[in-house]
């Protein structure tokens, strides 16, 4: 029983590290658990950056993880109209081009201080998208 219990004690120290390097992978990428959740929304309280050249979205990026917010980087860079801060407000998926919507319908509400990113490009432009709702 005593090797038994070894091997058990073993499996249990390698199923922990599994599932904790399985954790990891899991809030890193796309898939996992936190997709489930956020499927059901049908619309999404959006912001985003809208720049025409790849080098102006880039730059954008780097000053907001750098530290500077979302709405800030927005009002400086992006080109469309952004006044309040690249708000687009409550949208609906079938309101937003198609491949913007797949990004944003993907991403965890944050806030525009500490934003979880996304990026598109569509027929306007290179967009930074960060979601602050979903209903």
């Amino acid at each position: 029983m005593g090797k038994s219990n070894a091997k058990a004690a073993a499996s249990d120290k390698k199923g922990k590290g599994k599932e904790k390097a399985g954790d990891s992978s899991k809030s890193s990428g796309k898939g996992g658990q936190q997709q489930q959740p956020l499927k059901g929304a049908q619309e999404v309280n959006v912001r985003h950056i809208l720049c025409e050249k790849f080098s102006k979205k880039e730059e954008a990026l780097e000053k907001i993880r750098n530290g500077a917010k979302f709405d800030e980087v927005a009002r400086e860079y992006s080109e469309d109209k952004a006044r309040n801060g690249g708000s687009l407000g409550w949208m609906l998926r079938t309101k937003l081009e198609p491949a913007f919507a797949q990004v944003a319908f993907e991403l965890e509400p944050s806030t525009t201080g500490n934003p979880k990113l996304g990026e598109a490009k569509t027929v306007h432009g290179y967009h930074i998208i960060m979601v602050e709702g979903r209903r």
